[in-house]
């Protein structure tokens, strides 16, 4: 966006006053969303953001301005506003800046969405949209919407470094509402990928997540009040894996950790979970949701491995509170856009697969919740304390599948979890979800195999067995 003799001015500007580190982070945002109600469409909208943020370090201090005026007189305006945030005689020697190659694209793609004609996605959105709508004739509403986005990235740094990235992202949202004698229930899907059509057409079926969507509203409408209390919980794969992104994940960001904000900060390696227990943080897969090929402070993003063999072996590191840890980062520096300041986040984080099976776990329990979907949640890092919905469950008897529940949620602490997780299957799935944190809301995948908790507090409408 500007050139590396302007930018290296802007940096040396922003460091008169003191700070120890400058950055540029430029972005330029095109997107586009498609809004389908009952098979007919009902919004088309577009959107264009671009600007930049400046962000300053000093030690273990901050500061970040942004604006949207690309102008000079703008930029040299922000560069030396935001240099007096200190107060300083030491000046740091800005070199030149270099363009730093980045890794093979992890976004590449056959048929980008951005080339593809709105006939095309309108009729994806319409053959999933139509199996939703005959599945049962109690559905009474669908909702189909496909988002897409292209965002490129400029970073300048004192470091002197130039990194450019494009990143591309899609994501198809199917909701289908039925209903019965005056109750409502709702059931959704929402795949999405750093990829292009390709992705919906050919790597996802996407007719059955369709029809699961609705099979998903008509379960529920059949579905009777969940028993409450303590005991066994199997919880299903893909976005089940929310539970692990939220309740322990977060703990293990270094925005929390450095500050020993987080229950985990001082069991980097120790046992905290029952040794089959294997989990990581992996920015790098090829065309996930939650990848980049470097992250927001530019820096390559990397596979981290967090727990192996239930021994915690490393936090998710942003370059700031790297300095707090005496860390080195790790790739995991990201935010929402240009008005936020970056620290250290998710990108696709998973407990990997174990050595049983779906069906010899829900055989190996007499009697507990199969929480077959998860619904939103919270979760407080500092203590790990969280408390998540089911958004479709069953009971298990005799080692059974039995009836559909409806108004469970578990409720307990991640790091009194992570040790009862006692039988992992082979079924590893990852799903999409947007993450919102300090810096802002981003695409992250969660992700788990089906897997057993030996005891969790589960909240319902009725107790006993």
């Amino acid at each position: 966006m500007i050139s590396k003799k302007f930018a290296k001015e802007l940096l040396v500007l922003a460091t008169a006053n003191g700070a120890d580190f400058a950055e540029l982070y430029f972005e330029d945002v095109v997107g586009q969303t498609t809004i389908m109600e009952n098979g007919k469409i009902e919004e088309r909208t577009s959107n264009n953001g671009y600007g930049v943020g400046i962000r300053v370090l000093k030690n273990l201090q901050s500061a970040y301005a942004y604006t949207s005026d690309l102008s000079k007189k703008s930029l040299v305006e922000l560069a030396t506003n935001i240099s007096k945030a200190f107060q300083d005689k030491r000046v740091i020697d800005v070199p030149e800046l270099k363009k730093v190659r980045t890794r093979k694209d992890l976004n590449a793609t056959e048929k980008p969405l951005e080339s593809v004609s709105v006939q095309e996605k309108i009729a994806l959105m319409k053959e999933a949209n139509d199996i939703m709508a005959a599945y049962d004739p109690r559905i009474v509403r669908t909702n189909v919407y496909f988002s897409e986005m292209v965002k490129k990235v400029t970073i300048f740094n004192t470091l002197g470094r130039l990194v450019e990235d494009e990143r591309r992202r899609g994501r198809m949202y199917m909701i289908a509402i039925a209903a019965e004698n005056g109750r409502f229930e709702t059931s959704g899907e929402g795949p999405g990928a750093s990829d292009g059509l390709e992705f919906f057409t050919d790597k996802i079926k996407l007719k059955e997540l369709a029809l699961e969507t609705a099979k998903g509203a008509i379960t529920l409408l059949g579905a009777v009040e969940c028993p409450s209390g303590k005991m066994p919980v199997v919880i299903g794969n893909g976005f089940g894996g929310v539970i692990f992104h939220e309740a322990c994940g977060h703990p293990f960001e270094a925005s929390a950790v450095s500050k020993k904000l987080s229950v985990f900060w001082d069991k980097l390696g120790k046992q905290v979970a029952n040794p089959i227990v294997n989990a990581v943080d992996d920015g790098t897969i090829q065309n996930a949701w939650g990848s980049t090929n470097v992250d927001d402070e530019g820096f390559p993003t990397e596979k981290t491995q967090l727990i192996k063999n239930g021994v915690l072996v490393n936090f998710m590191v942003d370059q700031f509170n790297g300095r707090r840890m005496n860390t080195p980062q790790n790739g995991h520096s990201r935010r929402q856009n240009y008005k936020f300041e970056p620290t250290s986040r998710m990108t696709n984080t998973f407990i990997e697969n174990g050595p049983h099976t779906v069906e010899e776990i829900i055989a190996a329990t007499p009697y507990g919740l199969y929480a077959k979907k998860m619904g939103g949640g919270s979760v407080n890092p500092a203590t790990g304390e969280f408390n998540f919905t089911v958004s479709e469950g069953y009971m298990i008897r005799d080692g059974k599948i039995a009836e559909a529940v409806k108004g469970a949620a578990l409720v307990g602490k991640g790091d009194e979890i992570l040790p009862r997780i006692d039988m992992i299957a082979n079924d590893l799935a990852r799903a999409q979800g947007m993450c919102g944190a300090a810096s802002g809301s981003i695409p992250t995948d969660v992700g788990q195999p089906t897997l057993r908790v030996t005891e969790i507090t589960v909240g319902g409408r009725r107790g006993g067995q």
